[in-house]
């Protein structure tokens, strides 16, 4: 039993539309981090099945998957290192009083 391309590009579909509603939507900074985190692993997950679809033999898709993945595991630890420093000044992680870069 193979499962569909279409089904994989539905799936990553279903993911990435989440991340985007938890980007606009969301007020909190760590909600954010993971709204963009969810937006990156349906990427992953078109880049696998695009792989997999139009050449199975290489694993060009996995390559840049991983590459996906060390970018996306740099970014978490830089922006929840911004966000712990932004709390010990602020107490809170509520995107709307983040000011600091406004004149």
């Amino acid at each position: 039993m193979t499962i569909m391309l279409e089904a994989y590009l539905t799936l990553a579909a279903v993911l990435f539309c989440i991340g985007v509603w938890g980007l606009i939507n969301s007020r909190n900074a760590v909600r954010v981090l993971m709204s963009i985190e969810l937006m990156l692993n349906a990427v992953n997950i078109n880049l696998m099945a695009f792989s997999n679809y139009l050449d199975g033999e290489l694993i060009r898709g996995q390559v840049f998957a991983i590459f996906v993945i060390t970018v996306a595991a740099a970014e978490a630890a830089v922006g929840l290192a911004i966000l712990l420093s932004l709390y010990r000044n602020r107490q809170t992680v509520d995107m709307e009083r983040f000011n600091l870069l406004r004149w």
